[in-house]
């Protein structure tokens, strides 16, 4: 069997049910903020209050994450499709990759306010 080094799941039904979860994760978090949105009258207040409940700290985390693994699969498979030269597709991966850990960093100390 070969090892794909440049994939999260290692094979491709693992990366397929990765991606197909971190989408769920993503629409269902999509869909809670929506509906806060909605419902309420939004001022800063009611903002902060939102963001310090424990249940929005802890799923807008879990949603960051699936943000990083959606988009690191995603990623691969585009460049891999779409970028032939090995070295320009590494160094592509290895830039929108970095962006999307230095967006969940920035998301964890913002979110955590650490």
């Amino acid at each position: 069997m070969v090892k794909i080094v440049g994939t999260f799941g290692r094979s491709g039904v693992h990366d397929y049910i990765l991606l197909r979860a971190t989408a769920v994760i993503l629409l269902i978090y999509v869909i809670y903020l929506i509906g806060f949105i909605t419902t309420t009258d939004i001022t800063y207040a009611t903002w902060s209050a939102f963001f310090e409940l424990m249940m929005t700290k802890v799923f807008t985390m879990f949603a960051l994450i699936a943000m990083l693994v959606h988009a690191w699969i995603g990623l691969w498979q585009v460049l891999t499709d779409y970028v032939k030269c090995a070295l320009m597709r590494g160094i592509l991966q290895f830039i929108l990759t970095s962006v999307a850990f230095i967006y969940v960093l920035f998301g964890f100390v913002i979110v955590w306010g650490v």
